[in-house]
């Protein structure tokens, strides 16, 4: 073995990372190792504060089986003061005192009898609340989480004063440290590759869609926000992002607290920086050429842009209001009750719909996030008119934003009659809807209704067309005259 704790060796340029929006990362690096023939101590420090121990992958490049890691020890409490004291228990330090009248500065002594310092933080949330509340009675001061110290033959809680602590062992863990006892094949260097998963890193994809003064087509342009709170800064690193929900297993007990783009000649911005391609079930985005990455900063880079992406302004109408008197109740109650629906929502959603596609200038997987709308208002500056979230959404899907709701469009959904006939099995339940424009322009409303009674049903009495958009839901479209109003009747007629 060797006779000395070796440094792991430094990281080359070479780090890559990959950032999940599941607030996780993968770090992949380069280090050269030092090792003779046979075992070898390791010491490496420059790793995150939220490294995943079990996830720690080391391999020599030219020869796979030419080291191997027999056993790994991970250190995630770092030096602080309260270890210090921890490690002392039992001992006689000296504690500096300052005098509040003249400020001068004595020493006197104290015995650690107690450190009160809690470790493990993280084991907090791995092994389940019994474990977390035990620690924290632990912690509190009711609970044994003051220090006692012997002062002058007299127990006192509290710290007398500041520590002061010997000199440090040149093995004390300044920071997170795996110690790893390695085999090696041969004596001499080794070119290795180092790779785990970390928390304390994520990302976020944020749109921005500025549309003109008038009509509904908008330029779009995207951001990718880097954050890094891991403690652990990385000098131009190849940074990836993963966009795509990747299935982690979740620990038992642990308490839970998101080819080139396309931006082609028709945007007239050039291409982005940013370049995106298919991996597994899921997307990859590439930063172009390195990044610095350093702890708890935030980063955004652009990742597209696209102008005169044609759009459509949808109004819709749910005039069903959800009432809480109702909550957890089934079906069979539902279908009996005739109050059950009758509560009515005035608003009328505003939604604006465009299509992922090339022929609207996009054409590209767009991971998840928040897309703020802006409209140029007559002196040509940008106004903020609504915010949504969209999900991953790939090529050629169609993408619709709520923006919030109409002020000159208003609803009403009222019941105008209800039969029950439970001896042979049906409810007729009748409804009057109306919508009223008071824009200057028509416009086409889509009425959404909810057949929520019973699974087998039938529209009987309405003079409007209707499509039917899932088992249990129809949708209305009417034109509204400008200033004007329409109004819907339909019967549902339900049997079981």
């Amino acid at each position: 073995m060797a006779a000395a704790l070796a440094a792991a060796g430094s990281v080359s340029a070479e780090t890559q990372l990959t950032i999940y929006n599941q607030n996780f990362a993968t770090v992949k690096e380069s280090r050269a190792l030092d090792l003779q023939k046979g075992e070898n101590e390791t010491r490496v420090t420059d790793i995150t504060a939220h490294l995943e121990p079990d996830s720690v992958i080391l391999r020599d490049i030219k020869t796979p089986d030419a080291i191997r890691i027999l056993e790994q020890n991970y250190e995630s409490d770092p030096l602080s003061e309260g270890l210090l004291l921890r490690k002392s228990e039992g001992k006689v330090l000296d504690f500096e005192i300052t005098m509040p009248q003249t400020g001068e500065k004595k020493l006197v002594k104290g015995k650690i009898v107690r450190s009160a310092y809690i470790p493990h933080q993280s084991a907090m949330q791995r092994y389940g609340q019994q474990y977390y509340y035990g620690q924290m009675a632990l912690s509190s001061p009711q609970g044994g989480g003051q220090p006692i110290v012997e002062v002058d033959g007299k127990t006192q809680f509290g710290l007398p004063g500041k520590p002061l602590f010997d000199a440090l062992d040149p093995k004390a863990f300044l920071k997170p440290t795996l110690l790893w006892r390695l085999w090696a094949a041969k004596a001499g260097r080794h070119d290795t590759e180092f790779s785990y998963l970390t928390g304390g890193m994520r990302w976020e994809a944020t749109y921005n869609a500025v549309a003109p003064e008038k009509g509904d087509s908008f330029d779009l342009v995207g951001w990718v926000t880097l954050e890094n709170i891991s403690g652990k800064d990385f000098e131009r690193a190849s940074v990836k992002l993963m966009a795509g929900d990747v299935a982690r297993a979740q620990p038992e007990g642990e308490m839970r607290s998101k080819s080139g783009l396309y931006a082609g000649d028709k945007s007239g911005f050039g291409a982005p920086a940013v370049t995106e391609r298919a991996f597994e079930e899921y997307h990859l985005y590439t930063l172009p050429g390195p990044t610095t990455v350093l702890d708890r900063e935030i980063k955004q880079v652009e990742f597209v842009r696209a102008a005169n992406v044609p759009a459509k302004r949808l109004y819709v109408y749910d005039g069903f209001k959800p009432d809480q008197r109702y909550r957890g109740w089934d079906y069979s109650n539902i279908r009996n009750n005739a109050d059950y629906g009758t509560a009515c929502n005035p608003k009328v959603w505003v939604m604006l719909e465009f299509q992922n596609s090339e022929k609207s200038h996009l054409g590209m997987p767009l991971p998840k996030g928040e897309v703020k709308l802006y409209r140029r208002d007559i002196d040509g500056r940008n106004e903020f008119i609504g915010e949504d979230r969209i999900d991953h959404t790939p090529k050629d899907e169609t993408v619709r934003l709520y923006t919030g709701n109409a002020f000159d469009v208003v609803g009403e959904r009222r019941q105008t009659s209800f039969k029950i006939d439970e001896r042979a099995h049906w409810v007729d339940e009748s409804f009057e809807i109306k919508v009223r424009n008071h824009k200057k322009q028509e416009i086409e409303v889509r009425v959404v209704e909810h057949l929520y009674r019973w699974l087998q049903w039938e529209i009987r009495n309405n003079p409007m067309d209707f499509a039917k958009t899932d088992a249990r839901t129809v949708e209305f479209r009417s034109k509204v005259p400008a200033d004007g109003v329409v109004t819907i009747t339909y019967t549902a007629h339900y049997t079981w």
